[in-house]
């Protein structure tokens, strides 16, 4: 039985990211906090900033761009509250570019945006 352990695999060029061309992995992901209304990234891949652009309303920034606006991303939020029908919130994509997703938050049915203290985002497609 072979084994291969390694820290770090990048691309023949010694600093590009290796392409998945086997599988259909997450290329990013985040999981975020809003406390008090200040976004922050609770753990992240690809991820390296959010930006607060006022109530629910947020832009993420990617480490390494997609190759085309054509990513595809699914999210999900969690309100406040203690029912279980307090806790549904909506998460909205907003404008998409290679480098940076906004996204905005609401609770479920409402048009005005929260801060969530809990969302969820994932983003496939292929890098540059």
């Amino acid at each position: 039985m072979s084994e291969l352990r390694a820290d770090t695999i990048t691309g023949s060029d010694g600093t590009s990211p290796v392409t998945l061309t086997k599988q259909s992995a997450a290329k990013a992901w985040q999981s975020l906090g809003a406390s008090g209304g200040t976004p922050s990234l609770n753990d992240s891949f690809n991820t390296s900033s959010i930006a607060d652009n006022g109530t629910g309303q947020h832009t993420l920034s990617f480490t390494n761009s997609f190759s085309s606006v054509n990513y595809s991303v699914t999210g999900s939020c969690q309100t406040s509250g203690t029912a279980q029908g307090n806790n549904s919130g909506e998460f909205r994509i907003g404008t998409l570019t290679t480098s940076t997703e906004a996204f905005s938050t609401a609770n479920e049915g409402q048009s005005s945006y929260v801060d969530c203290p809990r969302t969820h985002i994932h983003q496939l497609g292929d890098l540059a």
